[in-house]
């Protein structure tokens, strides 16, 4: 093509019109990227990228205010920053606020701040400290600011119950810190020594006591129970042990012997008095549940109404929701075993199989069953449940206990028993975010081949390699 000076100007305005477009969709493009954020979390699990259940709670909070006394360290600052940066994507109106602890010494010592880089949460009145940062930390610490008033969650003691407090394999010690960390309170209470049940209690706790109440005893839980509290009853396949006129108020019979679950022993758990559940029943406490749970020396278990002229029966081992006319209940089992487990009324030792005709019973058999009631007007405001009185009543104490509070679900499933029976179910269990691609197993084979190549293949090849090397350049 013959360059002409008409062409060579029509050459430069294509350039020069070019180089304008291009900067002037650069620009658009940056001006963009300040009003709309796109982010991708390639990393195995998505532990960048904050849990559904983090932001189900943002949703319940008003503004929140997160103080970081921080001295001047970039990487602490910045790492506080990241992750308090995931909270308010789901939430703007979440303010984090820096402070160096050096310039603000008073402030530090009347707050109680003792570690650098300690958050101080602001909620509608309430104050949380964060020592620990991450989102399973600060999540717990948010659903604690986001209860209103305190929860007390008082154990039933002074007839061998489980302790809250103890550390002996049958005692809810583990169990009741984790509520500690949820926020809620947990006491003792000794009835021959206080014999009232404190107006705050949110949830009273018996689990599975060892000797008899006395008749008094029995009367102030049943009052307890007849003005609106809530209450979680831990059953062992034993004598109810003086309990049985509170297990008749509620409408609940206890079915003989323990649960055997063949289901449990295909799966590896040699015992045969274990039990599992991996389906649940429709119900809050169990929605989105997916974890297998397990049962040491569970009992079943059936409610029915206290008088069958005055309602319908109740107890249908589907979970469906069931009412109870003579005392107001409506409930429903959320806990069931399959339809291969039976009630043993025998020896649990040697060959072991259901016999009808000795009293065992096939299942599924209901081994958690909750029940729910308008609350007495008279004391709903006393006891913190303005609107409905929540009972939940398990055949089982042990899958709480320090034993085997860690095996499948069971921690879950306990904490989220409590926030339904202290009526905060939104703020559900947050279960920690691990990497799975932050370990590397290697078999006994695989680690002796990695060792001895890297002690004497390796060296051995540089060595060979130096020594070619040398006797090339000597023949030259």
């Amino acid at each position: 093509m013959k360059v002409t000076p008409k062409s060579h100007l029509q050459i430069r305005l294509q350039n020069i019109a070019f180089v304008v477009l291009f900067i002037g969709v650069m620009g658009l493009l940056a001006w963009l990227s300040t009003r709309y954020v796109y982010q991708a979390d390639w990393t195995a699990g998505a532990r960048n990228t904050l849990s559904a259940p983090s932001q189900t709670l943002l949703k319940e909070l008003g503004a929140v205010q997160i103080t970081a006394y921080a001295r001047e360290d970039a990487s602490l600052r910045r790492r506080i920053s990241e992750l308090v940066a995931r909270y308010q994507r789901h939430k703007p109106n979440l303010q984090l606020v820096f402070v160096n602890p050096d310039s603000a010494p008073e402030k530090v010592r009347a707050l109680g701040v003792t570690v650098d880089g300690e958050l101080v949460i602001e909620h509608a009145g309430r104050v949380e400290h964060l020592r620990e940062l991450s989102e399973q930390a600060l999540t717990n610490a948010l659903a604690r600011v986001a209860r209103a008033g305190e929860r007390s969650v008082v154990f039933l003691s002074g007839h061998g119950e489980r302790d809250p407090h103890g550390e002996a394999n049958h005692d809810l010690g583990l169990w009741a810190r984790q509520l500690e960390i949820k926020g809620l309170k947990a006491h003792a209470l000794s009835l021959g020594a206080n014999p009232q049940i404190p107006d705050a209690t949110s949830v009273l706790v018996i689990a599975a006591p060892q000797t008899d109440l006395l008749p008094g005893e029995v009367r102030l839980i049943q009052d307890y129970v007849k003005g609106g509290g809530n209450l979680l009853w831990l059953t062992d396949p034993e004598p109810l042990h003086g309990l049985k006129p509170l297990a008749e108020q509620l409408g609940v019979e206890f079915v003989p012997g323990v649960i055997v679950d063949p289901t449990a022993q295909l799966l590896g758990v040699s015992r045969p008095e274990f039990a599992l559940v991996a389906e649940y029943g429709p119900h809050p406490i169990t929605r989105d549940f997916r974890s297998l749970t397990l049962y040491p020396r569970a009992q079943g278990m059936e409610w029915n109404t206290a008088d069958d002229s005055a309602g319908d029966s109740a107890s249908d081992s589907t979970g469906n929701i069931a009412s109870n006319s003579a005392g107001g209940w409506r409930g429903a089992a959320f806990l069931v075993t399959g339809a291969a487990s039976w009630a043993e009324t025998g020896a649990l030792s040697g060959a072991i199989s259901l016999d009808p005709g000795k009293g065992d019973k096939q299942g599924p058999l209901n081994i958690g069953v909750a029940l729910v009631r308008d609350a007495p007007e008279a004391d709903a405001g006393a006891r913190g449940a303005p609107h409905e009185q929540r009972i939940v009543i398990t055949g089982d104490g042990d899958f709480l206990s320090n034993t085997y509070l860690g095996n499948g679900g069971n921690l879950d499933l306990g904490l989220n028993i409590i926030n339904w029976l202290a009526h905060d179910d939104s703020l559900i269990s947050i279960p920690a975010k691990t990497a799975p691609d932050t370990a590397l197993h290697l078999s006994r084979t695989a680690s002796l081949l990695i060792g001895l190549g890297l002690l004497f293949v390796v060296p051995l090849m540089l060595l060979a390699g130096g020594l070619l090397i040398w006797l090339r350049r000597r023949k030259r």
